[in-house]
């Protein structure tokens, strides 16, 4: 999804709950990786690895000028033999110490094994994100939680897409002064026309 195609989705979303809480969790997002200075990991399940998450983050960290953003993608299966920013596997968790960010995100509850390996990163001083189910044991051990429950109105890939263009934009520093219209409207022309994410 493109910055218009996020652009138009926000303006379909407009008056509901999902912009304000994305936009929340992608600020807890940024806050902790930009005050500890990076250290994002990022991890789903066995069955949904979000590499999509982790290239809009990726263009999110360079767009913005904030590499801080730019995760680790950690995977279930991962092989030495994988390209180096696929090949980083479950181990990773296990060194997780305090100034590092975990960002989980899950369709559903996650397994035991998964489970286990989190609350000990987070016993280990990592801040816990959870983006995924609303209840059970994630969300109970996560420092900052936005729940998709199945059945929500947006999908957790859209959820996613939301919360990696708006912690994109929490980078940017506020305006200073009053800014004229026309400063506006260029600043509006240059997030639509952006050129559209790479693709791993």
């Amino acid at each position: 999804m493109d910055a218009v195609r996020v652009a138009l989705l926000r303006d379909v979303l407009a008056g509901t709950e999902w912009l304000g809480a994305t936009r929340r969790f992608a600020g807890a997002l940024r806050g902790s990786v930009v005050s500890h200075g990076g250290g994002l990991l990022l991890v789903g399940t066995q069955e949904y690895e979000p590499w999509h998450l982790a290239a809009h983050l990726v263009d999110e960290a360079a767009w913005s000028g904030t590499p801080e953003l730019a995760p680790t993608l950690v995977r279930h299966d991962a092989r030495p033999s994988d390209p180096a920013h696929l090949a980083v596997g479950l181990g990773r968790l296990e060194a997780a110490r305090r100034g590092e960010t975990l960002l989980v995100v899950a369709p559903g509850e996650p397994t035991a094994p998964l489970l286990e390996r989190v609350s000990d990163a987070r016993r280990a001083g990592a801040t816990l994100l959870a983006l995924g189910p609303g209840d059970g044991e994630l969300p109970a051990l996560a420092h900052e939680t936005l729940a998709v429950p199945a059945g929500a109105e947006l999908d957790l890939d859209t959820v996613q897409h939301l919360v990696s263009a708006a912690a994109g934009e929490n980078a940017l520093p506020p305006p200073r002064g009053h800014r004229r219209f026309r400063d506006r409207m260029s600043r509006l022309a240059d997030l639509l026309t952006a050129p559209p994410p790479a693709r791993w």
